[in-house]
């Protein structure tokens, strides 16, 4: 008989074993293949364009750079395109028109916000007039729904000024049309524009164009076909970047999450076929023919599992980007790429992770000797193998020491990253040296009286005399408790202490915001009004920052603010730690301890970084300060931030002291309120990160269960013995309670220790004290669901085991 058809009757004759492999790669192939189709639309994805519909090619300056680390970073804010540029394109073969368009949120009193665009831009939207004419003077707009003849007021930054209606149009949308002078002129850009749309001679071919285009006008980014749409839309270009990210990350976790659950399952299959194995070897069969009849069974059983778990994965994938979109991550008409590379991939990748932990798993069957073999085939070898012992205690002194000492060590963001990394390292030691302490968990529960009866005793026993299997099924389990810890608590940790900073560092009486942002002549309005002793304004944008990261240059995208200098103290208590902040003008620089810590600079040095908008700056450090999660990485001075923002606007105005804003568009809050819209705004970030994390949650919940009820359905033989030699079966399934209670508390006790180094280096990084923000009540519902999970996963298949006679039991093979 062939290897081949030996491995198709064992699968046949070992349901229930392959089942439990078919299971666990099921699952991983749902989970590998929604990261696939996460980072196939981060790359391809987008919407079709709307207003730019009509427009073959699409210019912008480029809104991105290629970094040394070779990703494209994206900048934040929207990069302005001289608007002399539409003169250079009009002239390129194939060009039969250029619209020069740009988009200003305005704020029509009476009607709320809607955007303001110059009137060419209607010959995209083919608009017409439905009375008057188009607007001819910086004072004339044309709007929908309104009389010609109207006076109204259109606000820019809560600035109003009066706007004759001279037309009037039917668009569906709020929208209003000024001259295109005056539409840059609300942008805040009189000399740029955001986009160049080119309508095509008949027959040109859009992608020569844009080619031809991009020679004779160099400097500036074309798209075409859907592309248009992000050089229309900013958030379609940072959904695809948030996409990227969140594959990037959330993949390539999930890789070794299933690599480690699928090697466990299959391991305890493997082990509950010794006396199988032992047999081939007895009659001649060589390490390689064990080797291969393995490595075939998986291949069969992976390919059938992997394949059929791509389809839910592309469901899953469906499911995360309606969640994205609930949470403001990507646009609502942001649709995925569901093309075939993403489920090959997840295909292949499931199946030779497979293949290669069935292998890994094989190495003890395959290298023993058949003598040896038929031994273990009864009972399980009392001690794990020096090798694996040793490498078990490396991994846990390891991610022990990198958990706490990457953050003493390592200032910074990659102090963080290597203290949240080493909790893959301590799981993965904790499921190498997994039977050597659930036998010591088993041992303490005894000292405290597990062992006192009959069934307790037993318990003891079993757990002891099969720690292997025992072991490899808790090592899902115990995953799961440290990586639910980790990753629930670093977001906790991290969402207190800025919400502590941000709270403690806002030391306004009033706070002044307004729909789109607020205009600068606001501000100073507000410092000459009597009782107001500091009005500082404050923009938000993110710059680029290259820094080294574990050795090697990295560019990353760091919070940033512009504060006015004067005032500043009594509105704002950043908590600075060295330096003053009353330098904050001109070319200076206020950093965070981390980013300081991460750029490797202190007070005097230099940061070269790309503001919002990519224009290069290099600003010199004069302070630094300890409330970075609250108010962002970086602080520059105003001015070198206000001007390279996409609205040109500020976001708000602190006041110290009160005031009556005689803007009527301009809307005053007290600190509690403001606040309260700044921690909603930061919860739908975090939102995102909890979402991924419960689904990966789920999968190792899945696991647990999964190679739980394999390691209990295994054991009717024994049951059946048990009750053949007197033992009542309430006494056998007391004892299965009590070898639940060992796993379940191994599981809390290792997965919360495991998860404790990691934790604590985290919240060092973070916020400079050892102590993570650990919520009572999650951390109980993370111990109960692991009780649940574990206790119901061994009881209840125990139950089913239970149900044939003892002697027909007895019948059953191994």
């Amino acid at each position: 008989m062939s290897l081949f058809a030996l491995a198709r009757q064992n699968i046949r004759a070992r349901k229930t074993t392959f089942a439990a492999a078919f299971v666990a790669v099921f699952a991983g192939s749902a989970l590998i293949t929604a990261s696939g189709v996460l980072l196939d639309s981060g790359l391809r994805a987008g919407i079709p364009p709307q207003r730019y519909a009509p427009a073959a090619v699409v210019v912008t300056a480029p809104q991105t750079e290629s970094t040394s680390d070779d990703v494209d970073q994206r900048f934040t804010e929207r990069v302005p395109l001289a608007v002399a540029r539409a003169g250079e394109i009009a002239r390129v073969p194939g060009v039969a028109a250029v619209v020069p368009d740009v988009s200003a949120t305005v704020v029509l009193r009476g009607r709320g916000p809607l955007v303001a665009h110059g009137w060419s831009s209607t010959r995209l939207e083919a608009v017409t007039l439905t009375a008057g004419r188009a607007p001819e003077r910086p004072d004339e707009v044309v709007l929908d729904g309104a009389r010609v003849g109207d006076v109204v007021d259109v606000a820019v930054g809560g600035v109003a000024s009066p706007y004759r209606v001279v037309g009037t149009v039917t668009t569906g949308q709020p929208t209003a049309f000024l001259t295109d002078e005056q539409a840059r002129v609300v942008a805040g850009r009189p000399d740029a524009v955001d986009a160049v749309a080119v309508l095509a001679e008949p027959g040109a071919d859009a992608a020569g164009l844009a080619q031809r285009i991009g020679q004779a006008v160099p400097g500036v980014a074309t798209a075409t076909g859907d592309d248009r749409a992000g050089a229309e839309l900013l958030d379609v270009g940072a959904a695809r970047s948030f996409l990227t990210l969140v594959a990037g990350s959330f993949g390539g976790t999930m890789l070794v999450i299933v690599l480690l659950v699928v090697a466990s399952t299959l391991g305890l299959a493997n082990q509950q076929r010794r006396r199988e194995f032992a047999l081939l070897r007895a009659i001649a069969a060589g390490p390689g023919h064990i080797y291969r009849l393995i490595g075939i069974e998986t291949a069969l059983v992976a390919t059938v599992a992997a394949v059929l778990g791509a389809i839910p994965g592309v469901g899953l994938s469906l499911l995360l980007h309606g969640v994205f979109v609930r949470l403001g991550s990507i646009p609502a008409g942001f649709s995925f790429v569901l093309g075939p590379v993403p489920v090959l991939a997840a295909v292949a990748g499931s199946v030779v992770a497979a293949v290669a932990a069935g292998l890994i798993t094989a190495r003890r069957a395959a290298r023993i000797s058949p003598v040896d073999a038929l031994g273990e085939a009864a009972v399980e070898p009392p001690r794990l193998g020096r090798g694996r012992v040793v490498t078990g205690w490396v991994l846990a002194i390891a991610g022990t020491a990198a958990g706490i000492a990457f953050p003493l060590m390592i200032a910074g963001t990659a102090g963080a990253a290597g203290a949240a990394g080493s909790a893959l390292l301590l799981v993965t030691a904790l499921a190498l040296l997994g039977p050597r302490l659930l036998t010591a968990t088993a041992s303490v529960l005894g000292k405290l009286g597990l062992s006192r009866p009959a069934s307790g005793f037993l318990a003891g026993a079993n757990t002891r005399a099969r720690s292997r299997r025992l072991g490899a099924a808790t090592t899902p389990l115990i995953m799961g408790v440290a990586l639910a810890a980790v990753q629930i608590f670093t977001l906790t940790t991290t969402a207190a202490a800025a919400q502590r900073q941000a709270e403690a560092g806002l030391l306004a009486d009033q706070v002044l915001v307004a729909d789109g942002g607020v205009a600068s002549t606001v501000a100073d309005a507000v410092r000459r009004t009597p009782g107001v002793t500091a009005a500082v304004s404050v923009v938000h944008t993110q710059v680029l920052v290259t820094a080294p990261m574990f050795g090697e240059p990295a560019t990353e995208a760091y919070a940033a603010q512009g504060v006015t200098a004067e005032g500043l103290g009594r509105v704002l208590n950043l908590d600075v730690r060295r330096g003053d902040l009353a330098g904050l003008t001109g070319d200076a620089v206020a950093l965070s301890e981390s980013a300081a810590g991460t750029f490797g600079v202190d007070l005097g040095g230099t940061v070269a970084m790309r503001l919002g908008d990519g224009t290069p700056h290099t600003a010199r450090v004069v302070a630094v300060y300890g409330n970075g999660l609250g108010y962002g990485d970086l602080t520059l001075p105003h001015e070198a931030v206000a001007g390279h923002t996409t609205s040109g606007l500020d976001d708000e105005i602190l006041v110290a002291g009160k005031v009556t804003v005689a803007f009527p568009e301009v809307h005053v809050t007290d600190r509690r309120t403001f606040m309260t819209a700044r921690d909603d705004a930061a919860g739908a970030q975090s939102a995102v990160t909890l979402v991924l994390n419960l689904v990966l949650i789920a999968f190792i919940a899945i696991a647990v269960v999964n190679i739980l009820v394999l390691a209990t359905a295994a054991r009717v033989r024994e049951f059946a013995l048990l009750r053949l030699v007197g033992a009542k079966p309430r006494q056998v399934r007391a004892m299965t309670r009590a070898e639940a209670a060992v796993v379940v508390v191994a599981a809390i006790v290792l997965g919360s220790l495991a998860a404790l180094p990691p934790l604590i280096g985290v919240s060092l990084s973070l916020t400079g004290t050892a102590l993570p923000t650990v919520p009572p009540l999650i951390y109980a519902g993370i111990l109960a669901a692991a009780a649940v999970v574990g206790w119901g996963a061994i009881a209840i298949p125990a139950r089913f085991a239970l149900r044939p006679a003892a002697v027909t039991a007895m019948r059953v093979g191994e």
